[in-house]
C-alpha cells in the first residue's frame, strides 16, 4: 500500500471484470490453449497463463501468431463463445459490493479487456447489466486497457472527468497502470505481486470485494458535500 486509506467515496468506480468481479479464468485459459495447440503451440500452465495473460487479444495475438493472428482470434472467439457462460461465477462480495455502491448514488462502470460482446453478454446472464452505466470491452474503444480511451468512454454517460474522484478497481497490474496513466486512484482487490505493483503501485488494497464493502461502509457517512448521494440524502 503506498497510501493512506481514503477518507471519503469518489464519484465513479471502474472496475475490471475478469478475476476482480468475475471467476471466469478456466474458461479464458482452456480457449486460449485450444487456440495455441491448433495453432501448433505448448499449451500455457497455470502458473504461466496468470502471468501472460493480462493484454487484449488484439495486443497479444499479433506477438503470439505473427500474419495468422486474425485465424487464431477466430479459433479462440469460437470456443469462447461455446463455453464462457458455462462456469462464469460472480467472485465473493462482488454483488454486495455493486449494490452498496449502487445504493450511495455512485456512478459504476467496466473496462476490460475481454471482448466487448462477451464481456456484455456475462453481465446479463449474472443480472447484472443495471448496476453500470457502460461495460467497455476489448475493441469498443479506439485502443484497448491500459489506453485512457477505454476509461473516457466508460465516464462519458456520466459526464463525469478522469481524476482523483474515480476509483479504478482490478487485480492485475494493468488495472494499475490504466489508473495511473488516467489519473484515476488505482485500488487493487486481490494477492498479486510483481515489477508490475512497483512502476505502478496501488494506492490502497484489499483481499477481496468482501474488505472493499467494509471500507465503503466505514466512510459512506463522509461522501462530500457535491456528491449527489449526500444531496439525495439531504432531500434536496
Amino acid at each position: 500500500m503506498t497510501a493512506g486509506l481514503p477518507e471519503r467515496l469518489p464519484r465513479a468506480v471502474l472496475y475490471d471484470w475478469d478475476n476482480t468481479l468475475v471467476d471466469n479464468w478456466g474458461t479464458v485459459r482452456a480457449a486460449l490453449n485450444h487456440t495455441l495447440v491448433t495453432f501448433g503451440q505448448e499449451p500455457w500452465s497455470e502458473a504461466e497463463a496468470r502471468v501472460r495473460i493480462k493484454q487484449s487479444l488484439r495486443d497479444s495475438f499479433p506477438r503470439l501468431f505473427g500474419d495468422r493472428w486474425t485465424d487464431a482470434r477466430d479459433v479462440f472467439y469460437a470456443h469462447f463463445a461455446a463455453h464462457h457462460l458455462d462456469h462464469l461465477e460472480p467472485l465473493p462480495g462482488a454483488e454486495a459490493l455493486l449494490r452498496l455502491l449502487a445504493g450511495l448514488g455512485i456512478y459504476q462502470a467496466v473496462v476490460s479487456n475481454k471482448n466487448g460482446r462477451f464481456l456484455r453478454a456475462e453481465a446479463e446472464a449474472l443480472g447484472w447489466t443495471p448496476y453500470f452505466g457502460r461495460l467497455v470491452g476489448a475493441q469498443d474503444a479506439v485502443q484497448d486497457k491500459p489506453h485512457c480511451a477505454p476509461v473516457h468512454m466508460a465516464l462519458e454517460p456520466a459526464g463525469i472527468a478522469p481524476g482523483a474522484e474515480v476509483w479504478f478497481v482490478g487485480d492485475a497490474d494493468i488495472d494499475m497502470e490504466c489508473a495511473h496513466a488516467a489519473g484515476l486512484v488505482p485500488v487493487l482487490v486481490g494477492t498479486a505481486e510483481g515489477e508490475g505493483f512497483t512502476r505502478f503501485p496501488p494506492a490502497h488494497r484489499h483481499a477481496t470485494c468482501d474488505a472493499l464493502c467494509g471500507l465503503v461502509r466505514r466512510i459512506g457517512d463522509t461522501i462530500s458535500p457535491e456528491h449527489p448521494a449526500k444531496r439525495l440524502n439531504a432531500g434536496e
